[in-house]
């Protein structure tokens, strides 16, 4: 390598062109690649939307990135210590003279990350209580209205239905979502929670119990319902909820989050639903318990009812005291009649003694000062309540006076507006019309040089002539014209009446064809113009 003193003549670079220059030396050599390696250093998105960390293995560790739209469509999100296999575009970062890889697809290096990743996941949500069996719902006995989330081009649905025809068929409310792939645990949490919002008495029934199904597949496939929000939805459901995810193998988060897990769609269906035919069997039998029990009852009381007549007294027996003592009243009747008729005239004698005029005229006084005072007091009551009354009126004359100025001036206003805008709509209209009318003038004007350019008159005035019958038809061809057939000729200033004469007419010569427009043909034989005669 020469010494610096030997290159006097090199180009300087600044730094900022040198980092320039690596950057697009590594981004043309290198572009997307795949790297796999244990996450470091994350400590969650930064408060931009961004992450930042590292990724290494034994013995090397690089810088990574992952932007903000990127992480937010990302299907795995990245995790301390996960290790991952990530997809991306090598670039550098001037800043810092560090060189790193800018991530668009992040995935879990096989199934073992996958299951660690679960795990992790699994004890995070558990401590939450999430899988606390106390936040668990019983399922109804018997759902009037059925959820039912899942593909709606799966078998999965064709079973569930299937079965619950088979059993007991109940109205099925299907929410149609992706059950595998980007975006499926959005569809799946989302339609559990819309489930959840739709009123007591909407238009659509509320379900009384949803179930989550989907077929088999490997952990991949079924990841989806391994996601953070699906589990959490699950959780918070108000409706109890039937976890239906996979072969009785398959073991994911919402099978600990739902109320009840079943091992396959179809056992999910199994218990939503009870067996019609059983219930009606057990309620033939039931009703007919309660007749027998019914019928042995009344003959139980009908036997008490008898033993109990046998043991009761006679009529004549029961009446006979009560009878007697009407004996006694009604001799005792007349003597006290006459004892309480005696007692009431001296009491009537002693309060007649008591009503001397000098007592009357002194009540008379008392009740006649009462009545002044009460009128005094009622006048003054009414004079206080007329003027409270007459302030009142006032007040409000006042108040409607006001707002009816206000109103007045605010309804001259409107209509102030209303003008102005009926002015300005009308000069709009005026306007529009104006345009319109010269834009259909103007489709007119063409229309009329259209139908003037593709008359037949134009061909008429360069000297070609229209040949009709006598019924009016155009004429195409000499041998469409018989001998002596009459004809008329219309030319550009008129008609003229013809008769055909007798024999064929004369061929009309072709003009002569430039070079460009001769073609190498076969020479056609020409007709004998001793067969044809004159037209007219």
């Amino acid at each position: 390598m020469p010494p610096a003193e030997a290159l006097p003549n090199a180009p300087e670079f600044t730094v900022s062109e040198l980092s320039s220059a690596l950057k697009r030396t590594v981004e043309d050599q290198f572009g997307h690649v795949r790297v796999r390696g244990e996450i470091t250093g994350f400590r969650g998105p930064h408060s931009s939307g961004h992450c930042y960390f590292a990724l290494k293995d034994e013995s090397a560790k690089i810088e990574a990135v992952i932007w903000k739209g990127v992480h937010g469509r990302m299907r795995f999100k990245p995790q301390e210590g996960l290790e991952v296999i990530a997809t991306g575009k090598l670039t550098t970062y001037p800043n810092s003279s560090k060189y790193q890889i800018v991530i668009e697809a992040l995935e879990p290096a096989g199934i073992g990350a996958l299951m660690a990743l679960m795990e992790e996941r699994k004890r995070k949500l558990g401590a939450e209580g999430l899988f606390d069996p106390a936040r668990k719902q019983l399922l109804p006995w018997l759902p009037e209205v059925i959820g039912v989330i899942t593909s709606p081009t799966g078998a999965v649905i064709r079973d569930i239905l299937h079965r619950l025809e088979d059993r007991f068929p109940r109205h099925v409310l299907v929410w149609p979502v992706k059950v595998q792939g980007e975006g499926s645990a959005e569809q799946v949490a989302a339609a559990i929670r819309g489930f959840n919002d739709l009123p007591e008495d909407g238009p659509i029934p509320r379900p009384d119990v949803l179930i989550v199904a989907r077929g088999g597949g490997s952990l991949e496939d079924l990841w989806s319902f391994n996601e953070e929000i699906v589990v959490r939805a699950a959780a918070e459901s108000m409706i109890p909820l039937i976890s239906a995810v996979g072969h009785e193998t398959d073991v994911t988060l919402i099978d600990f989050a739902a109320d009840k897990r079943a091992p396959t769609p179809t056992a999910a269906a199994e218990m939503a639903v009870p067996v019609r035919s059983e219930l009606m069997q057990e309620v033939a039998s039931l009703a007919r318990r309660v007749s027998v029990c019914w019928q042995r009852s009344q003959e139980g009381r009908r036997n008490e009812l008898r033993a109990a007549a046998r043991a009761l007294p006679g009529a004549a027996e029961l009446l006979a005291i009560p009878r007697q003592r009407l004996d006694s009243a009604a001799a005792s009747l007349p003597r006290a009649l006459k004892t309480n008729t005696n007692v009431h005239f001296r009491q009537f004698a002693a309060a007649s003694a008591k009503l001397t005029l000098r007592v009357l005229h002194g009540q008379i006084a008392q009740a006649d000062h009462r009545l002044i005072v009460s009128s005094e007091r009622l006048s003054l009551s009414a004079r206080a309540l007329l003027h409270r009354r007459r302030e009142r009126f006032e007040a409000l004359d006042a108040r409607f006076k006001a707002s009816r100025l206000a109103y007045a001036q605010a309804k001259r206003q409107a209509i102030a507006r209303e003008r102005d805008r009926t002015e300005r709509l009308a000069d709009r209209a005026a306007r529009a019309l104006a345009t319109s009318i010269s834009r259909l003038s103007a489709r007119v004007d063409h229309a009329g040089q259209l139908l003037a350019a593709l008359s037949y008159r134009s061909v008429l005035a360069r000297g070609f002539a229209l040949v009709r019958d006598d019924a009016g038809h155009p004429l195409h061809q000499a041998a469409s014209i018989g001998p002596n057939a009459a004809l008329s000729i219309e030319f550009a200033d008129g008609v003229v009446a013809a008769t055909a004469a007798a024999g064929r007419a004369a061929p009309v010569a072709a003009p002569p064809k430039t070079a460009r427009e001769t073609k190498p043909a076969a020479a056609k034989r020409s007709p004998d113009p001793a067969d044809q005669g004159s037209l007219f």
